[in-house]
């Protein structure tokens, strides 16, 4: 490998791990040889006011081509914070909002701020976040360049969701100071069996689960567990390619298109519990700080209960804080396993817990040692801005120190709810899974449970509707239940519409319907009545893993007509909740702030 070809190749943009594929090196081998021949990468500034007078916060870039370099080193203490990339479904705005609260917070502080982030369109690289900006890959040859170059004292990559998270421990191997939580903690919380050992340990339970390398291991596991099933990735982010199984040949599809499972990506293979409420918490700690295991604090920012059932990706889950069906009992269970795992992981910094409650039963279903995308809701919610505080901790300060040593209880309702890409989407089904698919959330918050939910609705675009005709048309399992949550929406003075097997339940149940025809069967059917404006609500539960057309074409025209529509009846119940409310009580505004004082 002589110096003239590596030089073309890097000036074309190919990385180190890139060229090792192209020569059957190693990237180590490659990064060696290129340091060897004196090859290094110079940063061009990007001026951000066009030489009219001295930009003080420089975008700089990384160039392969002959030049000088245009980063003059400063002698004060750096931090480099790795954002999150680009914005894409799945990714989620809130580590963006985490990264930018964390510069603003260390620069308040006196350290000298970098941010890394590969994204022209986000708030961390706007022109006054950060000390200076380098539109750089993420990866861990880029940012190793500009850490080393920049000499900082310390790297935070626990702000920007996986993707930085995923090269903690690299970045640590290369000489980095991660600051935070240690990136063996993260190795713990990331690795399935070492995981699975700290749960026996501590005496917290979780769901069975397995670990499948190929095909014939997956299906193994599966019938050993019984199904239905949660199949996903290792180190994946926003749920992606996680999916609910419900047969062999189901995970037999998934296991051979779905993913490459090998030794080093294995398949996560959980039990799912079904009809489990599922729960987020989010909590900041400084334990690890200190030399002995019982200093420091542990403290939770919120819990948040989720209004869908357990299945549902936390980033797309509406949610509710503080939690509003789960007994006492339960959540100080949940508040003792949260502590337990902060202190044996020795969090520094943001730490996101994921339980299901089944029952009286907790479980504990993971652990991401980093900041969550329901960071921004909680301490919006809760009037703490955690982030700020988590990155002051990380950078050697105490909670004590701060002032923040025990969990607020708000004597008020926040409902999170997300925004969904669907109308943009022609043809694309609606229905939630595990893969995250929102691109946005938004907040209600009121004294009144119902009136918070119905907030949310109209912050999300989908107001809910106080008269007029509820469709239903639910899955065989929900059946037993449709009658109760169709019952609260007579009681409201709504009309019922539903297709046969549907309506046989509630005619059963002594409820009045309207029958209507099925797409196959005749007309009219639902998607008439939708383009007609004649219905004003929808619940629709799937009928299966793969649903079925009528079904899809029922959730797209809900979608197309801007009618509001609720795939669970956990959703439906919390929907017809609000519309009580607002028939009760015509909602108030109050700024968040005003919440916050009153407690």
């Amino acid at each position: 490998m002589n110096l003239e070809r590596l030089t073309k190749a890097k000036a074309l943009g190919f990385s180190d791990r890139q060229i090792a594929h192209l020569t059957g090196l190693t990237e180590a081998a490659v990064q060696a040889e290129r340091r060897r021949l004196g090859l290094e990468p110079s940063y061009r500034l990007v001026d951000t006011c066009a030489a009219e007078f001295e930009a003080y916060t420089p975008y700089y870039y990384s160039t392969y081509d002959r030049g000088d370099d245009e980063v003059n080193v400063s002698e004060r203490r750096k931090v480099m914070i790795l954002g999150g990339g680009p914005n894409r479904i799945g990714q989620g705005i809130e580590f963006d909002y985490c990264c930018v609260h964390a510069a603003f917070a260390l620069r308040e502080d006196g350290f000298e701020t970098l941010m890394v982030n590969s994204n022209p369109e986000t708030v961390s690289t706007d022109y006054d976040t950060s000390d200076r900006l380098f539109f750089e890959p993420l990866t861990l040859e880029d940012v190793l360049h500009i850490y080393q170059r920049e000499r900082c004292w310390g790297a935070i990559a626990q702000f920007g969701g996986q993707t930085p998270l995923n090269l903690a421990l690299g970045l640590q191997q290369h000489g980095v100071n991660i600051i935070g939580t240690s990136p063996q903690s993260i190795e713990i919380a990331e690795d399935r069996k070492l995981f699975a050992a700290l749960l026996r340990k501590l005496g917290i339970p979780q769901p069975p689960n397995g670990v499948a390398t190929n095909e014939i291991e997956a299906l193994a596991i599966a019938r050993g567990l019984g199904y239905p099933i949660l199949v996903r990735p290792s180190f994946v982010l926003g749920g992606r390619a996680m999916q609910i199984v419900y047969a062999d040949a189901e995970l037999t599809h998934y296991m051979r298109f779905a993913v490459e499972a090998s030794p080093e990506r294995p398949v996560l293979v959980d039990k799912f519990l079904e009809d489990a409420t599922e729960v987020d918490v989010d909590c900041i700690s400084d334990v690890g700080s200190f030399d002995r295991p019982d200093q420091g604090h542990s403290v939770i920012g919120g819990i948040l209960e989720h209004i869908e059932f357990a299945g549902v990706h936390s980033g797309d889950a509406a949610m509710v804080l503080p939690p509003h069906t789960l007994a006492e009992s339960v959540l100080d269970t949940i508040r003792t396993y949260t502590h337990a795992m902060a202190r044996e992981l020795r969090i520094v910094g943001l730490m996101n817990v994921q339980y299901a409650v089944k029952g009286e039963r907790v479980y504990c279903l993971e652990v991401n040692p980093r900041a969550s995308r329901t960071v921004p809701f909680v301490s919006k919610a809760i009037g703490v801005p955690l982030a700020k505080l988590a990155a002051r901790v990380m950078a050697g300060r105490t909670l004590g120190e701060l002032g923040f040593t025990a969990e607020v209880r708000t004597r008020y309702w926040a409902v999170k709810e997300s925004v969904f890409p669907f109308n943009r989407f022609h043809g694309q089904d609606i229905l939630l899974s595990p893969e995250m698919r929102s691109t946005g959330e938004v907040m209600g918050i009121d004294a009144d449970l119902g009136l918070a939910y119905a907030k949310s609705q109209m912050a999300a675009g989908s107001p809910l509707p106080l008269r007029g005709r509820v469709f239903f048309s639910v899955n065989d399992q929900d059946k037993p239940q449709v009658a109760a949550v169709a019952r609260l929406f007579v009681e409201l003075g709504f009309e019922l519409v539903a297709t046969g097997g549907t309506a046989d339940v509630l005619e059963a149940a002594g409820l009045t319907v309207q029958r209507v025809f099925k797409l196959l069967e005749g007309r009219p059917h639902a998607v008439d009545l939708l383009k007609n404006r004649d219905l004003q609500l929808v619940v629709n539960t799937p009928s299966g893993a793969v649903p079925r057309a009528d079904e899809v074409k029922i959730r797209t025209t809900a979608v197309y007509t801007a009618t509001p529509i609720m795939t669970t009846l956990s959703g439906a119940r919390a929907a017809a909740l609000g519309i009580a409310a607002l028939r009760r009580n015509d909602y108030a505004v109050q700024t968040i702030q005003e919440f916050h004082q009153e407690g």
